[in-house]
């Protein structure tokens, strides 16, 4: 086999893991945070807010890891980040 065989193949597997991880980050049902929730956080993998044009309430998403490594994807709102510099 040369090497250029060897490397796509290395390449394309690459992507199929990454494809994989993606596709099971998609099927998890997403929480919806209310007072009180107990959160098991063990590592964030993403946080995602919708677009705020100025200062506000927003919808955010929170993806994580669990302590049983199971991922887990939380909904709650939260100020827009254009709200850090008022007061």
């Amino acid at each position: 086999m040369n090497t250029k065989a060897v490397v796509a193949a290395c390449l394309f597997a690459a992507l199929n893991i990454c494809t994989l991880s993606a596709r099971a980050e998609a099927q998890v049902t997403p929480d919806t945070y209310t007072y009180g929730t107990h959160l098991d956080i063990k590592k964030v993998i993403s946080m995602k807010q919708d677009a705020a044009p100025s200062c506000g309430i927003v919808n955010a998403q929170l993806t994580y890891l669990d302590s049983g490594n199971k991922t887990q994807v939380l909904d709650y709102r939260k100020f827009a980040d254009g709200c850090n510099d008022d007061n």
